[in-house]
């Protein structure tokens, strides 16, 4: 949640100085606040902040223009920090939902505004709402493939994480010695109803994750090809997120799968267990293939950073 003054200036600077809504003036002054606001916020004087993104909302407040566009996001995530700083204050959490959600209506694609209201929605500990949220983001078909893909991934990490509390137990998990060596053998839970919600989390994990994989792009199925030397430094960070939403999910099969041979295993059934567990190990290659790519991503990243010159004072290279 952090913005940089620069980085406002660079943003604004952008756009074009003419509107029928929003005078010349309007703007002019919108932009002053969003500078001195991104100032105050890192500054840590929330108030202020929070006073000056209001001022610059208001002078936009349907968001026609970057400048109120950028002001609603700033604002909700200046409410946000105060929350996090005093937890006590719900009141806080509250209105930085609703400012993130009049941020989402300016721009649905906007990630961050859903991400940080899903957060908060789990600090305030209101699941049933959380679930409402994600859910409606991952059936939402107009907005990018991948972030459906980061909401049905969500969903899925519920279950995998519901499934993996009652098999990893010392209740379902018994030592034995087979071929003489110890290994563990899973069985069913004591209680049936256990049984019943384990096998239930296992497949609607399953299905979630099965989902956000079929949403998977031709870039991600040829990643394998990407040309990373020869990529800017923006198409880099742009490929290396859109391969983290998947490398994410093929990590998540890989994970479930596990579980659900851990059901096999529970219900005597052997031959079902080894094709898990060879469809395990199949998803875990996947997935660290995938991985293996992001991690070459950031190790040019890493060496182009290194690799620029120092700035002087003012922003000038070193040396001139």
């Amino acid at each position: 949640m952090r913005f940089s003054r620069f980085g406002v200036i660079v943003l604004l600077s952008l756009t074009v100085l003419i509107g029928t809504n929003c005078t010349y003036y309007g703007r002019v002054m919108a932009r002053k606040d969003l500078v001195d606001g991104s100032k105050a916020y890192k500054d840590r004087k929330f108030p202020e902040a929070q006073n000056l993104f209001r001022s610059a909302v208001a002078r936009d407040p349907n968001g026609e223009f970057v400048e109120g566009q950028t002001a609603q996001l700033f604002l909700a995530r200046t409410l946000h920090s105060e929350y996090i700083g005093n937890r006590q204050n719900r009141a806080l959490a509250e209105e930085a939902i609703s400012e993130y959600q009049k941020a989402l209506t300016l721009n649905q694609n906007d990630q961050s505004s859903y991400k940080a209201i899903a957060s908060l929605l789990e600090n305030l500990q209101r699941p049933d709402e959380w679930l409402e949220w994600v859910t409606k983001r991952s059936n939402n078909t107009s907005i990018p493939p991948e972030q459906r893909a980061e909401a049905l991934i969500s969903l899925a990490a519920k279950k995998n994480s519901c499934s993996n509390d009652l098999t990893d137990t010392e209740q379902t998990k018994k030592t034995v010695t087979k071929e003489g060596k110890q290994a563990f053998q899973f069985v069913k839970p004591t209680n049936p109803q256990d049984y019943t919600t384990l096998v239930s989390c296992v497949n609607d994990g399953n299905a979630l994750i099965d989902q956000a994989l079929s949403l998977e792009t031709p870039q991600v199925k040829n990643a394998a090809s990407f040309d990373i030397k020869g990529s800017t430094d923006q198409h880099l960070r742009e490929m290396q997120e859109l391969l983290r939403v998947f490398e994410s999910a093929r990590s998540y099969k890989a994970s479930l799968l596990v579980q659900q041979m851990r059901v096999a295993e529970m219900e005597g059934n052997e031959a079902e267990r080894d094709r898990l567990k060879n469809a395990a190990d199949a998803a875990r290659e996947s997935f660290l293939s995938l991985s293996e790519i992001v991690k070459k991503i950031q190790a040019e990243v890493d060496m182009r950073t290194s690799n620029k010159p120092a700035e002087a004072p003012g922003g000038a290279p070193a040396g001139q």
